[in-house]
């Protein structure tokens, strides 16, 4: 009698220690209640424009239609604040613009080539990651994608956490930007979330982190429903889009992106598992399609907000 009762007891433990989402009720809706919201309280994720999706405006311009159509936040492109600054503008000055807009700069992509294959070209590769470390910072980012390219067949996983770990290391400690590791669903190299995961688990530092994609865990084949096993705070940051149905996986390139919640992506399922892992950081609208690049940027803007809260209503989350 006194091991039942031993077992019930550890069981009710259990299911306490299991959240307030797993209780019937009021319980979860309160806690739902108290996280932080946005757009008008219907989001629980910032929304943000990565302004990939609306090439070829300028850099102010991009900014300008970012803050227009009501986002949140934005994620940058380390190509157009080099440029800026090339031409004589003062980064500082941007990002500080940029706050005074009522944004926020989440990340900037990227870090590229920041990973070669042998410690005398990492080394070298570290000038240029510096310089765009610096400009990154800068700006006021919170984060710098880290690209493991050169892309290669036969990447080292273990070459790529030393690499991974050094670059966190040098992103907080010199630059206070906190570095993420993004794979690529069409590299020969690093294309699916378990080698990201490697990489990641293995510099055995809490900082490690991943930027998730939704075409690339398509693209890589890596699938969707193993996102529900990571913490939240292990995904910096998640961009967000869609692909159609009438491309095959293998085919599939970036140019082929569509808006959220215009193709076939679980789109709705992923979003449910992100709040149930306690992700709270954004959605980064990241698209790639030509057809959009020649629309309005202020259109296109509008558009991708509408369509990305379409699917947050949809996920009731």
């Amino acid at each position: 009698m006194g091991m039942e009762m031993g077992r019930r007891g550890f069981l009710g433990a259990a299911a306490a220690g299991a959240g307030l989402a797993a209780l019937p009720g009021g319980t979860a809706e309160a806690a739902k209640q108290k996280q932080k919201r946005y757009q008008n309280k219907v989001s629980p994720f910032p929304i943000i424009m990565n302004t990939s999706t609306i090439r070829p405006a300028s850099l102010q311009d991009k900014i300008r239609v970012t803050q227009e159509a009501g986002y949140d936040g934005i994620e940058l492109w380390i190509d157009d604040i080099a440029n800026f600054e090339k031409d004589g503008g003062n980064v500082e000055d941007l990002g500080k613009d940029i706050r005074d807009r009522g944004l926020f700069v989440h990340d900037v992509i990227g870090l590229w080539s920041c990973m070669p294959a042998t410690p005398e070209e990492f080394e070298a590769s570290l000038v240029e990651t510096r310089e765009r470390l610096r400009l990154i910072s800068l700006v006021g980012s919170k984060h710098a994608a880290a690209i493991p390219t050169p892309d290669r067949e036969d990447f080292d996983l273990a070459w790529g956490t030393h690499c991974y770990k050094t670059l966190l290391d040098i992103g907080m400690n010199d630059y206070n930007v906190h570095v993420a590791f993004e794979f690529i669903g069409f590299l020969k190299g690093v294309h699916r979330l378990g080698q990201a995961l490697a990489v990641a688990f293995d510099t055995n530092d809490d900082r490690a982190c991943l930027i998730n994609d939704t075409f690339h865990l398509f693209r890589g084949g890596s699938g969707f429903n193993c996102m529900k096993l990571l913490q939240g705070k292990f995904t910096a940051d998640l961009h967000f889009n869609d692909v159609p149905g009438d491309i095959p996986r293998e085919q599939a390139g970036d140019e082929h992106r569509v808006m959220p919640g215009d193709g076939v992506l679980p789109l709705t399922g992923m979003l449910q598992d992100m709040v149930a892992t306690g992700y709270t950081g954004p959605l980064s609208l990241e698209i790639f399609n030509r057809t959009y690049w020649e629309m309005d940027p202020g259109e296109v803007a509008k558009i991708g907000l509408d369509k990305t809260l379409a699917v947050v209503d949809a996920a009731g989350v």
